[in-house]
């Protein structure tokens, strides 16, 4: 992973569930540098999506890496079904992991990269002491369960902070961001600090989802001064 670009990560869980590979497909021809996969559970937050099985299916037909986001309950019990399934990234959430350090070991025993999110009601102080161990931080920008849901601003804020956090530290670190995510929204974040931008609706609930993203990543790479 590398913080000299801003990445973006189509999630599929705008698609429609019924054309997964359809939709992987016009990602990955668009250039997306990850695919985001969210995982959840129906407790942790209130949605059920999808599990191994259909992350086992899309890492054969894709050879871009996914993102999986683990919204779930127990990440510590589970963490291992998603890396056996072919996660190239796995983040869990500190309001529910109970033990994150020995969770990212196991993610990064698997060879994959290790991220650590927190919802927005939660303080970034609650990462002190887990940034230096973890690849990606992400922050959520909208409360976990469903697409379409409008940017809440804070998030901007926050990502400064993270950013803050990491330097303090003296680690790089990937700050993501997911939730509301659009060619408006994805400068505020990038601007702050972040390198990896989730978006959904802003994709794939377009007619054209790959100007979609190239409208997002254009945004994006301007504000991060790396346009035209």
């Amino acid at each position: 992973m590398t913080l000299d670009r801003v990445m973006i990560a189509p999630s599929i869980l705008s698609a429609d569930f019924t054309r997964l590979a359809e939709a992987v497909a016009v990602a990955e021809r668009a250039g997306a540098d990850w695919v985001h996969v969210d995982v959840m559970d129906g407790h942790f937050v209130p949605n059920l999506t999808i599990g191994p099985p259909v992350l086992r299916a899309l890492k054969r037909i894709t050879k871009v890496p996914l993102d999986v986001h683990l919204m779930v309950d127990n990440p510590d019990e589970t963490v291992e079904w998603y890396l056996d399934a072919g996660a190239d990234l796995v983040t869990v959430h500190v309001e529910s992991c109970a033990d994150p350090r020995a969770v990212f070991a196991r993610i990064h025993e698997h060879g994959a990269k290790a991220g650590i999110s927190l919802n927005p009601p939660t303080p970034v102080s609650a990462l002190e002491g887990l940034v230096g161990a973890v690849d990606v931080v992400l922050v959520m920008s909208v409360n976990p369960g469903f697409g379409g849901q409008s940017f809440i601003p804070d998030a901007v804020g926050k990502v400064a902070d993270v950013d803050a956090m990491a330097r303090r530290a003296r680690h790089e670190v990937v700050i993501e961001v997911d939730g509301g995510i659009d060619e408006t929204t994805a400068p505020l974040v990038v601007a702050s600090g972040a390198r990896m931008l989730v978006a959904g609706n802003a994709v794939f609930g377009r007619p054209d989802p790959t100007a979609a993203l190239h409208a997002i990543r254009t945004a994006a790479d301007l504000a991060a001064g790396h346009g035209a």
